[in-house]
C-alpha cells in the first residue's frame, strides 16, 4: 500500500475523480436549465376536469397541468385543507387555468382526490394575449365589425385567419410606435434643446436669435405635421385590428368577448399534429428571443436584454483589453523591478478580490456623478437639469465592468510575457532589432494566446455580473435599444437591459411567480449559451494565434 501511495497513483485517481464530478455537475446544471426552460415553449394539451370542491359543489376546470406532486396529509392539513384522518398521502396538481382578468389568478392547485375524469376536448382554444396572460376557453362565434361571420366547427379557421391579420396589423403599429413615431419625437426633443442652446448663447444678437427661432419653429411644425400623419395611420391600423373579435365560453360557463387587437396567437393544442406542435414550438421560442417583454417582464421576449448584454460585453472588451495589455507590458518589460512594482502587483491582485458591488458604488460615484456630471455641465448645458451622461447608462456599465475585470487581463498578460524564453529576446536584439521592435514584433505576438485567455476570463465574469450593474446603468425595462438608426447610432448614455438582471427581476420581483418560473430557466439558458458562444469565439482566436506562433515559441 505504501508503494502504491508513493507511486502517485492515488493522486491521479483523485484528480480524475474531481474532474469527473465537476463535469457531471456542469452538464447536470445545464441539462436541468435546458429541460425546464425549453419545455416552457412546447404546446401542452388542454385538459377539462370535473372538480368537487370542499363545499361539495361541482365545477368544471379547464387549462394546462403544469406540475403534480404528492405530499403528506399532515402537511396538507397545515395549509388548512380538510384531509381524511385515515389518509397519509395527498396528490395535487397545479393547473394553469389562465384568464387572469376573470378569475384573478391564473395558477391554482387542485387535489387529485376531488377530480373526476380528465378529458382533452378538441375544441378547446388557447390564446396568447398582449395583456392579462393566456386565455383558455371554447370558441362559440367569430365577429367582424360586430357582425357574426362564423360559428360552430368552421369558426376556428376564421379565427386563425383573422387573428393572423390582426397580429400583423398590431406588429405594424408597434413598429410605428417604436421607430417611426419615436424618431419624430426624438427630433422634436432635439429641436427643443437647440432652441434652448440658441437662447443661452450670449454671442448672438436678438435678430440672429429670432431668425434661428423661426427656423426651428418651421422645422418643428413640419415634424408635427408628419407626426399627425403617422398617428392617423397608426390609429387606422389599430382600428382595423380591433374590428374583429370572438366569443368564448370559459370554464365556469360565462361568455367572454376577446378583441383581436389584444391577440398574439391562437392555438388548439389538443388537435395539433406532431409537426404542427414542433412548428408552434419553434415559433414560440423565436418570439421569446426576438420580441420585447410584456406584462412586467413575465410575458413576451427578451431581445432587449440579449442586445444589451452583448453590447455591454463588446464595449467592455474594447476598454479593458488595450488598457490591461499595456499595463502588463509596462510592468513586465519597462518598469524597474523593485518594491514599488511589487506593491503595484499586489494591489492589482487584491483588486481582483474586491466585492463587485464595491465597483458598482465606485462607478456610480466616480463615473456617473463626477465624470458624467461634468460632461453634462460642459457639453450638454441646454439639457440640464435633466442629465444626459450624468445618469446610469451603457458607457458607465462598460467602464465599471472593465475596471472589474482589469486585474484578470493584467495578470494573464504578465504570465504570458514571463513565459517567453529569454533567448528569444536576446536573439532578436542580436540580429539588430531595437527593444521596441523585439517587444511588438516578437514578444507580444508570442504572448497573444495568454492575452486572449485573460479576455476569455474577463468576458465570462462580466457577462454574469449583476449587482454592480444595477447601480450604473442596467434597468428593469429599457424603452429603446442603445443602437438604432438615429445619429449618432450608438447611444452610450442610454440605460440597457441585461440578462442577469432580467433573471433576478423575473425570479424575485415578479408578481406572478408561477408564470415567471419557466422564463427564469429559459433566460438562464440563453445567458449561459451567450457566454459559451463568446468564450468559444475567443478560444478559437486564441488557438489560431497559438498555432500561428507555435514555431516561433519553439
Amino acid at each position: 500500500m505504501n508503494n502504491w501511495f508513493k507511486s502517485g497513483t492515488p493522486w491521479i485517481w483523485l484528480n480524475a475523480g474531481a474532474v469527473a464530478i465537476s463535469m457531471v455537475m456542469v452538464i447536470g446544471l445545464i441539462g436541468l436549465i435546458a429541460v425546464r426552460g425549453l419545455g416552457h415553449f412546447w404546446p401542452s394539451p388542454i385538459v377539462e376536469i370535473s372538480y368537487t370542491d370542499e363545499m361539495g359543489e361541482e365545477k368544471r376546470l379547464l387549462g394546462e397541468i403544469r406540475q403534480s406532486e404528492t405530499l403528506t396529509a399532515a402537511a396538507m392539513r397545515e395549509t388548512g385543507l380538510e384531509v381524511p384522518e385515515e389518509q397519509e398521502l395527498v396528490t395535487r396538481h397545479l393547473l394553469k387555468q389562465g384568464n387572469r382578468d376573470i378569475f384573478t389568478r391564473d395558477f391554482q392547485w387542485y387535489l387529485d382526490d376531488n377530480m373526476g375524469e380528465w378529458d382533452y376536448p378538441a375544441e378547446a382554444v388557447m390564446l396568447e394575449r398582449q395583456e392579462w396572460g393566456d386565455f383558455y376557453g371554447y370558441l362559440r362565434e367569430v365577429r367582424e365589425g360586430g357582425i357574426t361571420v362564423a360559428t360552430g366547427k368552421g369558426a376556428l379557421d376564421t379565427l386563425q385567419e383573422l387573428a393572423a391579420d390582426s397580429a400583423a396589423l398590431m406588429a405594424e403599429v408597434a413598429q410605428m410606435d417604436r421607430y417611426d413615431i419615436g424618431a419624430i419625437n426624438r427630433q422634436i426633443e432635439q429641436l427643443r434643446l437647440e432652441r434652448r442652446r440658441v437662447d443661452m448663447n450670449d454671442r448672438l444678437s436678438d435678430e440672429e436669435k429670432q431668425a434661428r427661432f423661426d427656423d426651428i419653429q418651421s422645422q418643428r411644425e413640419a415634424l408635427e405635421d408628419e407626426y399627425e400623419e403617422l398617428r392617423s395611420l397608426r390609429n387606422e391600423k389599430r382600428q382595423q385590428a380591433a374590428n374583429a373579435s370572438a366569443i368564448f365560453e370559459v370554464m365556469d360557463g360565462r361568455m367572454v368577448e376577446i378583441n383581436f387587437s389584444n391577440l398574439v396567437r391562437a392555438t388548439t393544442p389538443n388537435v395539433m399534429s406532431a409537426r404542427e406542435k414542433f412548428a408552434e414550438y419553434f415559433s414560440r421560442f423565436w418570439s421569446f428571443l426576438s420580441d420585447y417583454p410584456r406584462e412586467a417582464n413575465t410575458e413576451g421576449g427578451i431581445f432587449p436584454a440579449i442586445f444589451g448584454t452583448v453590447t455591454m460585453v463588446i464595449i467592455m472588451s474594447i476598454f479593458v483589453t488595450p488598457f490591461g495589455v499595456l499595463a502588463a507590458i509596462y510592468l513586465r518589460e519597462y518598469a524597474k523591478q523593485g518594491p514599488l512594482t511589487r506593491a503595484i502587483r499586489i494591489s492589482v491582485n487584491n483588486l481582483a478580490g474586491v466585492p463587485s458591488i464595491v465597483f458598482g458604488v465606485f462607478g456610480l460615484g466616480f463615473f456617473v456623478y463626477f465624470i458624467g456630471g461634468n460632461i453634462d455641465q460642459i457639453f450638454y448645458p441646454e439639457s440640464l437639469p435633466s442629465p444626459t451622461f450624468g445618469t446610469p447608462g451603457l458607457i458607465w456599465v462598460s467602464l465599471t465592468l472593465a475596471l472589474l475585470t482589469l486585474p484578470v487581463v493584467i495578470v494573464s498578460t504578465e504570465e504570458g510575457l514571463s513565459r517567453i524564453p529569454k533567448t528569444v529576446r536576446e536573439g532578436s536584439l542580436a540580429l539588430g532589432a531595437t527593444k521596441a521592435e523585439t517587444l511588438w514584433r516578437t514578444v507580444v505576438p508570442l504572448a497573444s494566446p495568454a492575452m486572449m485567455t485573460g479576455l476569455i476570463l474577463a468576458v465570462a465574469r462580466a457577462a454574469g455580473e449583476v449587482a454592480p450593474l444595477m447601480l450604473v446603468g442596467v434597468v428593469k425595462l429599457a424603452p429603446n435599444l442603445p443602437v438604432d438608426g438615429q445619429f449618432p447610432y450608438v447611444h452610450l448614455e442610454r440605460s440597457i437591459m441585461h440578462l442577469g438582471f432580467h433573471i433576478y427581476d423575473v425570479g424575485f420581483q415578479s408578481p406572478n411567480v408561477e408564470a415567471a418560473r419557466p422564463l427564469v430557466y429559459a433566460t438562464s439558458l440563453v445567458l449561459v449559451t451567450i457566454i459559451i458562444i463568446l468564450n468559444l469565439t475567443a478560444i478559437g482566436i486564441r488557438n489560431h494565434l497559438r498555432e500561428k506562433y507555435k514555431s516561433e515559441s519553439d
